[in-house]
């Protein structure tokens, strides 16, 4: 996203112009009017990352456009970043300008900061690290508050520790969430919490057990489990699946079990089409779960055909997605089951044609 493209004053109608590009195919699926969540205008991304430029004694965090990849774009300032982020940002430049052992052959730096303030930075090299990195890593650490990872090829040096726990408050209980440094996380906080609280809103008027697939670090699962008797939630990411299972810990949530396993592996086991060792820890035998509802977040590729198949049987979906066209594309083949009884649009991504999504599909 280029910065001339950040226009705080235009936001409502560049919301606005986003929602209306959409809106018509949705109601062509017999969509109600949706319901549309907008987000703070400016410091409201909790992610960042930037290429390294070097020119002799200068260094500079850099951005290349879309149409040109071999011409850097200097980042003097990022607006959309979190207030964190933001205060960072000079502090750390001018530190690595400083510091030639910590420069040398950096090729891109990276942020991951929460709404209450945690940072972990990530400092990734086209050089082995030594200790001498290390020691004056940890300084900067300590100088500045932050933990620091640095990374090279086959190597990963941690100072501090390599995830940073946010807080959300959803319906005015907190949730506490380990989030690593390489597992992915929903980069706009506050349009986060909507997003939960909105899926919140349709599972307080439902019953039985969920099944979650796409569960990453347990965004979703975590809050929506008090109103399920039991919740499956699966995910491919070995990072992601290990978070969960701490945050699962850290809530004190003792109907959730998370299973490490593809959708589409999931799909085939509830097939009882092959059984899968790593479903041999479930308290309870697969067949026995009263799924009624389920949850997915897909990447933005969709459901693929045996998922979608499989959520045709479900009395009720609850679809997060980022990618409105694969969206659409599933709901086109769902709708010979489902009808949908709400629409969501979240404003995720600000100043870009990206829109995040939310629909609840229920049986015909």
């Amino acid at each position: 996203m280029p910065l001339s493209a950040i226009k705080p004053g235009q936001y409502d109608q560049l919301l606005a112009d986003k929602t209306a590009n959409f809106l018509p195919r949705f109601k062509d699926l017999g969509a109600p009017d949706p319901e549309i969540f907008a987000s703070p205008v400016s410091g409201f991304r909790l992610r960042a990352e930037f290429r390294m430029w070097h020119d002799d004694d200068d260094l500079n965090y850099v951005m290349f456009r879309s149409d040109d990849r071999k011409t850097p774009v200097a980042i003097n300032e990022f607006p959309i970043a979190c207030e964190t982020i933001q205060r960072l940002m000079p502090k750390l430049l001018s530190a690595l300008k400083a510091e030639p052992l910590l420069r040398r052959k950096l090729f891109q730096t990276e942020f991951l900061s929460t709404l209450n303030g945690e940072t972990v930075v990530s400092l990734i090299y086209h050089r082995a690290l030594d200790d001498d990195w290390q020691i004056h890593a940890q300084a900067l650490a300590d100088d500045l508050n932050i933990s620091i990872i640095g990374r090279s090829r086959k190597q990963k040096r941690v100072i501090g520790k390599d995830w940073v726990q946010e807080s959300l408050n959803i319906n005015g209980i907190q949730y506490f969430y380990r989030q690593p440094e390489q597992a992915f996380t929903q980069p706009n906080g506050m349009v986060n919490q909507a997003m939960i609280t909105w899926a919140a809103s349709i599972a307080q008027n439902l019953s039985g057990d969920l099944l979650e697939l796409y569960c990453g670090i347990g965004n979703f699962t975590l809050p929506l489990a008090k109103y399920f008797d039991n919740v499956l939630a699966t995910e491919l990411s070995k990072v992601a699946t290990a978070a969960a299972e701490v945050n699962r810990q850290d809530n004190a949530i003792t109907n959730v079990e998370f299973a490490r396993l593809s959708a589409e592996d999931m799909t085939s086991a509830l097939n009882a089409e092959r059984p899968f060792r790593r479903l041999a820890h479930l308290r309870q035998p697969l067949e026995t779960y009263q799924l009624n509802t389920l949850l997915v977040d897909p990447p933005r590729a969709g459901l693929d055909p045996a998922t979608e198949a499989l959520a045709a049987r479900f009395q009720q979906i609850i679809y997060i997605s980022c990618n409105p066209e694969t969206l659409l594309a599933n709901l086109a083949q769902l709708q010979k089951t489902h009808r949908v009884s709400r629409l969501a649009f979240f404003d995720q991504f600000p100043y870009t044609h990206h829109l995040e999504c939310g629909v609840l599909l229920e049986k015909i």
